[in-house]
């Protein structure tokens, strides 16, 4: 059978692609080249390669790929999660409107806030989840719903397949952002959307060692669009962080796996813990969505919040944790704990956080790899610490084995 006939599963295409053995070496990994130029035969016709900004091979390779995977006809590499993000946002003009998911990631909030509305394009925050919401919010000028499912932090989740139909009868298009369950777990495209991006940063990558954005779309017009932004804009990710990508492109769905079991055990023992006053995870029975996105997933992922009483107990908490990194991000080998009134969504002013949900006490986590009965244990003497009251109470640095400080003097970082 040829393998044009040939139908293999998500996991096998992550190592098993177009570009898994190079045709001229026979190489298992695909060639870096760090080149920022290329060399010319001819003064009236340009090679496929002039300028990296361009095109570079190592770049394309990853493009074709993440297309391949997202089932879309063209892929785009960019610097980051947020260079993808804005790039798509480029696609509109003043006096263009957008429908945006009412609790999506801060530095979404702020591009659109603080940059699109400067350029004239208007907008409005809605609750995806309820879809006559999001038709009382259409207007004639309407170009893009953007949506996030699940949502970050809340983890909310939006029919893909409804808001698609819905954004094509009303002649505009669909954007996705898919960073929490990437091609693995949830293909929106396959859903109706016209459009996915990534951070890559996070569980595509997957190891805390590079910046990444990805975008995958549909439509052949539009991919001519993003094409011209992206060599006009120029945001592009270089040839080494490609690589880096790619690579972990390769163990995507082992680790997502590993991790995506670990969370649910995680959230049956927090469900016990009288001081967690509340879950956030689509594959906790009764989460709002949870049959929704069982439907147009393969999995509920491997990230999920959860809410102390108040900022003081999230301080003591954290202080006495040993396993999880405090960090912003998600997505990676280690446990990433986040505290996203201070991290994610510290672009986001506090009356609208509280307005969304998003308390000063809540939590988000990232699971990693490492043993479950572990993580539980270090949980678990968190909590007695935190009952007992004997946490250290000064804002200094945490423990001399962590050396990150305590929620109250986190800052903001890129993308989480």
């Amino acid at each position: 059978m040829s393998k044009q006939n040939y139908h293999v599963r998500t996991e096998t295409q992550l190592v098993h692609n177009e570009h898994a053995v190079q045709p001229d070496t026979g190489a298992v990994s695909v060639p870096v080249h760090h080149a920022s130029t290329f060399h010319q035969r001819q003064t009236d016709t340009l090679g496929t390669y002039d300028y990296s900004r361009s095109g570079n091979p190592t770049r394309e390779a990853l493009e074709e790929t993440i297309a391949q995977l997202e089932g879309g006809t063209r892929g785009f590499a960019f610097a980051s999660g947020m260079a993808a993000i804005s790039t798509a946002f480029l696609l509109f003009s003043k006096g263009d409107h957008v429908l945006i998911s009412e609790d999506v990631y801060g530095g979404t909030y702020r591009m659109v806030t603080g940059v699109l509305r400067r350029f004239g394009i208007d907008y409005t925050f809605v609750d995806m989840t309820d879809i006559e919401q999001v038709k009382a919010h259409l207007k004639p000028t309407t170009k893009v719903i953007y949506i996030e499912t699940p949502s970050n932090p809340l983890l909310k989740i939006t029919d893909i397949r409804a808001i698609s139909q819905l954004a094509q009868q009303h002649g505009c298009l669909t954007f996705v952002d898919n960073t929490f369950q990437t091609p693995v777990l949830q293909q929106p495209l396959s859903l109706g959307a016209d459009l996915v991006v990534h951070s890559a940063t996070k569980f595509i990558s997957g190891h805390s060692d590079v910046l990444a954005g990805l975008v995958v779309v549909k439509d052949g017009q539009l991919a001519e669009d993003i094409s011209f932004l992206q060599n006009t804009f120029g945001a592009v990710l270089g040839a080494q962080d490609c690589w880096l990508v790619l690579r972990g492109l390769k163990t995507l769905h082992v680790r997502l796996q590993q991790s995506q079991e670990t969370a649910w055990k995680l959230v049956d023992f927090l469900s016990t813990i009288p001081e967690v006053q509340h879950i956030y995870y689509p594959g906790r029975p009764g989460h709002p969505g949870s049959a929704c996105h069982a439907e147009q997933t393969r999995g509920p992922g491997a990230v999920f919040s959860f809410c102390l009483k108040n900022k003081a107990a999230v301080d003591r908490f954290v202080s006495h944790l040993n396993i999880p990194v405090f960090a912003v991000s998600l997505g990676a080998v280690e446990s990433i704990l986040s505290y996203p009134a201070m991290m994610s969504h510290a672009a986001m002013p506090k009356e609208e956080r509280e307005k969304r949900g998003i308390s000063d006490g809540l939590l988000r986590l990232s699971v990693g790899l490492e043993h479950f009965e572990d993580l539980i244990a270090d949980f678990t003497q968190a909590f007695q610490a935190l009952r007992e009251g004997t946490a250290d109470r000064d804002r200094g640095y945490l423990p001399e084995n962590k050396g990150t400080p305590p929620a109250s003097q986190a800052v903001e970082g890129v993308r989480s």
